[in-house]
C-alpha cells in the first residue's frame, strides 16, 4: 500500500507540473513529455535515452521537452507500461519480453537463435518494415513503439558449474524471466527455469536458490553478479531488444512535424546507443576478469542449436509469430 501511495502521488506531481506549465515560465505551445523507466542513471540506456531527449528538445527548438524518470522512481516495468497506457506518462523503456501479454508478435524476441549474428540483428531491428510488424501491434493496448536499443546477447553465467554442451545444462536451476517464452527457452536449452524478478538475482546466485542465470555481461558488473557467478558462457542463445514505448493519444495529438522530430532524435539515439553499448560490453568484461576473476568461456554452440529446433518450429508455426519470423529471415536473407 505504501509503494502505491507514493506512486500515486508522484504521477499526480508530474501531472501538476505540466498542467502549470505556464506558471513555470514554459513557452506557450510546448508541450511537455514524461518517460520513465527502471535502469540506473549510469546504464547505457539511459543514458541513450538522454540522447533522445536532447535530440528532441534541440531538433523541435524547445516546442517538445522530455522529462525522464530512472531508477524505477515511478514503479516496476510493468507499472509503467500501464501508466504509458493511460497517458499518465508518454513514454517508456521496456524489454520486449515484458510486451509479450500484450502482443504475442514480442514473443518471438525470446525464441533462440532468431537472429544469425548480433551484426544481423541490429540491421534487421532498424528496418522500417521490421518496425512497423512489431510496434503498431499494440495500438489496440493504447501504446506503440517509437525505436529499439539493443539489450546485448544474452548468454548463460553459473556460480561454479561448467558448461560445455547443452548436456551440461541438465537440472540447471536457472534464472529466467517470467515470461513464458523465456521459461520454455531455458527448458529446451536443457535447464530448469526459476522466473524471478532481476533484482532478487545476486542473492538467489549466492544462496543457492539458483544454480545459473542468462543475460548479458553488463549484468556482471552494473548488478555484481559476477562477485557471485565466476563463469560465464558463450552461448549466445537470445537477443532481446529493449523497446521505447510511447502512448498513443499522445502520438496522435503530435503535429507531422513533431512526428518527424520525434522519429529523429530516436533513430539518432539508436545508433548512438550502439556505440556506447559495445564500449561498456568491453569494459565489462574487462572489470569481470581483473577485478572479479570470472573465467568466460566458448561453448559447442550446434549442441544448443539442435537442441532448440522444436521450439523454434513452434515459433515458425505460430499465427501470432509465423508473419513476423518470416519477414526477419526474408529482411536477413537480403542483408
Amino acid at each position: 500500500m505504501g509503494k502505491f501511495l507514493i506512486l500515486i502521488v508522484s504521477v499526480l506531481t508530474i501531472l501538476a507540473g505540466c498542467s502549470n506549465s505556464k506558471a513555470n515560465g514554459t513557452a506557450e505551445g510546448t508541450k511537455e513529455l514524461v518517460l520513465a523507466h527502471n535502469q540506473p542513471t549510469n546504464h547505457p540506456v539511459h543514458k541513450s535515452l538522454v540522447d533522445f531527449k536532447e535530440r528532441l528538445e534541440k531538433k523541435s527548438n524547445g516546442r517538445l521537452k522530455l522529462k525522464i524518470y530512472a531508477n524505477g522512481q515511478l514503479g516496476s516495468e510493468r507499472e509503467v507500461i500501464e501508466m504509458t497506457q493511460t497517458n499518465a506518462i508518454q513514454f517508456t523503456k521496456v524489454s520486449a519480453s515484458a510486451l509479450e501479454s500484450f502482443s504475442e508478435s514480442y514473443s518471438l524476441f525470446s525464441m533462440p537463435y532468431l537472429f544469425e549474428s548480433q551484426k544481423s540483428y541490429r540491421a534487421i531491428m532498424k528496418k522500417p518494415e521490421i518496425q512497423k510488424a512489431f510496434f503498431n501491434t499494440t495500438e489496440d493496448n493504447g501504446f506503440i513503439g517509437v525505436t529499439y536499443y539493443d539489450a546485448g546477447v544474452r548468454n548463460m553465467y553459473t556460480k561454479d558449474r561448467i558448461i560445455k554442451t547443452n548436456a551440461d545444462m541438465k537440472g540447471l536451476k536457472t534464472r529466467v524471466q517470467p515470461s513464458k517464452t523465456s521459461v520454455q527457452m531455458i527448458d529446451a536449452l536443457g535447464g530448469t527455469p526459476t522466473p524471478m524478478s532481476f533484482s532478487e538475482v545476486y542473492t538467489a546466485l549466492q544462496s543457492g536458490i539458483i544454480d545459473a542465470a542468462e543475460n548479458n555481461e553488463t549484468a556482471l558488473t552494473d548488478n555484481k553478479h559476477g562477485e557471485v557467478a565466476k563463469h560465464y558462457f558463450y552461448t549466445e542463445h537470445a537477443m532481446v531488444p529493449d523497446i521505447l514505448i510511447m502512448n498513443k493519444d499522445a502520438y496522435d495529438q503530435l503535429t507531422n512535424q513533431e512526428k518527424k522530430w520525434l522519429k529523429e532524435a530516436a533513430e539518432e539515439s539508436t545508433v548512438l546507443h550502439e556505440k556506447r553499448w559495445d564500449k561498456q560490453v568491453r569494459k565489462a568484461i574487462e572489470t569481470a576478469k581483473e577485478d572479479m576473476d570470472v573465467e568466460f568461456h566458448e561453448v559447442n554452440k550446434a549442441s544448443f542449436l539442435k537442441a532448440v529446433k522444436p521450439l523454434q518450429e513452434q515459433f515458425k508455426n505460430n499465427k501470432e509469430t509465423k508473419e513476423q519470423y518470416e519477414l526477419i529471415k526474408e529482411v536477413e536473407k537480403n542483408e
